[in-house]
């Protein structure tokens, strides 16, 4: 493990994201209890600004890329979560993430910001040599990711499985299994119950409560993928009479 705690040491003001409940419950300080954590809850939930946060806290660009570099954005150098998140690292976590720049071991990769990266950085030492304009959104998802994400080192995914089919989730399952066996920690937020499947990784819930541990088979968003393949239209029912409303 790399990183054990995630704190905001003081309350702050009534702002976003501030006000979000998940992100309120971090002043209570969230542990990370196993090398593999996924985030799950709805649009809006605050998934992404915490793995955002955590992001800027590791010195890793919050719109995505490799940590120690930094890469021209449109947007703040600091997320308003990162300025005052507070993580609890361990000494090989220390090292690998706040050593000497060229010795960084991490990555985050954001699913709607990734080929802008790749614009900027395919073909440079250290990176991939593929163009990723001349491959699928999924073979591109996974020249990244067998590039970036491998051994010691802290991985941040937000919503990977977006490009992905059934099948590409399930071998992004497998490598997520490797890199944790290698020494690796990863930080996922997800929609996806393929992933969340991972046996032996935490899952985190957001919801209107906070933030919760729960199992796989609890998870709310199991609960619906179950309820709609055993009868869509129960649900397809209510959602074309919304929009023929």
């Amino acid at each position: 493990m790399l990183m054990t705690n995630l704190r905001v040491p003081d309350p702050h003001p009534s702002e976003w994201p501030f006000t979000l409940p998940p992100v309120a419950h971090l002043v209570d300080g969230v542990e990370l209890t196993a090398p593999v954590t996924f985030l799950v809850g709805e649009n809006g939930s605050g998934k992404s600004t915490i793995v955002e946060a955590v992001a800027d806290v590791c010195r890793i660009n919050s719109e995505g890329g490799k940590a120690g570099t930094k890469y021209s954005s449109r947007g703040p150098a600091t997320t308003l979560l990162g300025e005052v998140l507070d993580v609890e690292l361990t000494s090989l976590g220390l090292r690998l993430i706040h050593g000497p720049r060229l010795k960084r071991r991490g990555f985050f990769l954001r699913a709607e910001t990734l080929f802008n990266l790749g614009n900027n950085v395919s073909g440079l030492y250290g990176y991939w040599e593929e163009d990723l304009a001349e491959q699928s959104h999924g073979e591109g998802f996974f020249t990244v990711l067998e590039r970036m994400v491998t051994g010691p080192g802290l991985y941040l995914m937000d919503e990977p499985e977006a490009a992905l089919s059934f099948t590409s989730s399930l071998r992004l399952l497998s490598l997520m299994n490797r890199v944790r066996g290698e020494g690796g920690q990863i930080i996922c937020a997800t929609h996806s119950p393929i992933l969340a499947s991972l046996p032996g990784a935490q899952i985190l819930e957001l919801d209107d409560h906070g933030i919760h541990t729960t199992e796989w088979d609890k998870l709310q968003l199991v609960d619906h993928w179950r309820r709609y393949l055993a009868k869509p239209e129960l649900y397809l029912r209510h959602a074309l009479d919304q929009g023929d409303g």
